[in-house]
């Protein structure tokens, strides 16, 4: 039971980093382009085929 003591306090530090870190992405515009992907698939400009 003592290592309850070590182990809550380091989960609640690592879960807040990683809130943290969250936030910092959300601020920084990471998720901007939530459209883009979808049609990014459907176009044929940057095909994987060689041009014959």
């Amino acid at each position: 039971m003592e290592v309850l003591a070590f182990l809550i306090p380091i989960s609640l530090f690592l879960g807040g980093l990683g809130l943290v870190a969250f936030f910092w992405t959300v601020r920084s515009d990471q998720y901007d382009d939530p459209e883009g992907d979808s049609h990014r698939i459907l176009s044929d400009e940057f095909d994987d085929t060689p041009k014959s």
